[in-house]
């Protein structure tokens, strides 16, 4: 006979119980290139807006920063996410000959690490035991527990380069948006890029537990802060080249 009750336990638990998935490389990487494109833009039609610049030279300096930022970002992204993944296999290599030269040592090493997670001694030492049993779960195991890492699953690094080319394109664009469709107000483009950044910080906060004015003010103040000071240097700069 089944349990009414834990059948219906675990029907909910099935349609609750779900991840985003946020280990593919690419959220990290989609939220700091669209925060990056955003602020970056937003500081730098601040900084030629508040040296005189008229509509053409903003267009033309916003989008070379774009193109450039969008490609520095990528390449960034792909370097650090494969030299991440690099630094993981060589990690590999020294655990599995590890494994190879002192087994006893390393179930020891894991019992250990076992209890310190709470289980008690005949039980950490038994899981340890059959963990050993297969070489090759062992090996993940070791590696999960010492460094916190998968080597089954790693971040691509063309995930996280194409995610934040993407990303820091399509917010280096918010900020020009208004004067790619022909308005000339600098106010007017900082406030349509303070928008964005609203709006990409309320959708980070879809991914924690932070509330999402509380997210959309933060990437609002930091946007503030860079676009005030670019602002300042531009006018001052513009007065003293006048």
């Amino acid at each position: 006979m089944t349990d009414p009750g834990f059948d219906a336990e675990m029907a909910e638990h099935d349609r609750d119980h779900h991840h985003r998935d946020i280990s593919g490389g690419w959220l990290r990487a989609a939220t700091f290139g669209a925060m990056d494109g955003l602020v970056t833009t937003i500081a730098l039609v601040a900084g030629v807006g508040g040296g005189g610049a008229d509509r053409a030279l903003i267009v033309l300096t916003g989008l070379a920063g774009v193109v450039a930022g969008a490609f520095s970002m990528a390449l960034g992204e792909f370097a650090s996410v494969g030299t991440q993944n690099e630094a993981v296999d060589a990690e590999a290599d020294v655990e599995r000959r590890e494994l190879r030269v002192h087994p006893h040592a390393e179930q020891l090493e894991l019992t250990r690490m076992y209890e310190q997670m709470g289980l008690s001694g005949p039980t950490a030492e038994a899981v340890a035991r059959e963990v050993h049993a297969d070489p090759d779960l062992a090996l993940r195991v070791h590696i999960t527990q010492e460094l916190g890492v998968s080597i089954d699953d790693k971040p691509s690094p063309w995930t996280a380069a194409t995610s934040s080319f993407a990303a820091f394109a399509v917010g280096g664009l918010v900020p020009l948006a208004s004067f790619l469709l022909g308005f000339s107000s600098l106010w007017l483009g900082l406030a349509v890029g303070g928008a964005g950044l609203l709006a990409a910080g309320a959708l980070t906060s879809r991914f924690t537990t932070r509330t999402w004015w509380a997210a959309a003010l933060r990437q609002l103040m930091f946007g503030a802060i860079a676009a005030g000071a670019t602002y300042l240097v531009g006018m001052l700069i513009g007065v003293s080249a006048a």
